[in-house]
């Protein structure tokens, strides 16, 4: 893939998470997310899918819209701690974590800001389905990845966001080996099974 064509990747990722904060109908807004995605996966040049895996793809695997999972929660104080992320395409990344996420039902979250060039708000979860059959990915899913562009907004009250994890995606490792990318650590790590999102299956 080009440099171009990621960037155009960017901008149709950035394009699609615009209008899903816009939408007042989440049943409709998640389909756009899911049918967005699907072409994307299934025609763009920066594609995580592997050629041969392209070849059969006929969508990923998103379970319908349960609004119960969708939340907006106010981030409480954490005591500053950095991680560093051997991603081997990107070198090391630092993260430093800026807040906690006590969602209802399923825990605290750890909400991470890059800090390195672009910044952004980065939250991977890892739920009690990940590596089981039909389950989630092992490695966890991403909830929010700003600047990427994965970003839900704020929510109605100072110092909240909105996490819906209707909108939980596997990260393109997930498809593609040769990407390293940043996985849920311990405090990412919930006991709980987040039925909704995109699940995996390992076959694509």
């Amino acid at each position: 893939m080009t440099a171009l064509e990621v960037a155009d990747w960017r901008r149709r990722v950035f394009s699609l998470y615009e209008r899903v904060r816009g939408a007042s109908d989440l049943f409709a807004a998640h389909d756009l997310w899911r049918r967005e995605r699907d072409e994307l996966f299934a025609h763009h040049p920066s594609t995580p899918l592997l050629p041969h895996d392209r070849a059969d793809f006929t969508g990923l695997p998103v379970r319908p819209y349960d609004p119960a999972w969708r939340f907006e929660v106010p981030l409480t104080p954490a005591p500053d701690r950095r991680m560093e992320v051997e991603t081997g395409t990107d070198g090391v990344v630092p993260f430093e974590l800026i807040g906690i996420a006590n969602v209802p039902g399923v825990g605290s979250l750890d909400v991470w800001r890059l800090a390195s060039y672009g910044g952004g708000v980065f939250l991977p979860v890892k739920d009690a389905l990940a590596g089981l059959p039909g389950g989630t990915y092992g490695g966890g899913r991403y909830l929010l990845d700003t600047v990427k562009g994965a970003d839900l907004g704020p929510g109605l009250a100072p110092e909240s966001l909105v996490l819906d994890f209707n909108f939980a995606y596997n990260p393109s490792c997930a498809y593609d080996p040769m990407w390293a990318c940043p996985l849920a650590q311990q405090g990412n790590t919930v006991a709980v099974e987040i039925p909704v999102g995109e699940r995996y299956s390992g076959a694509h």
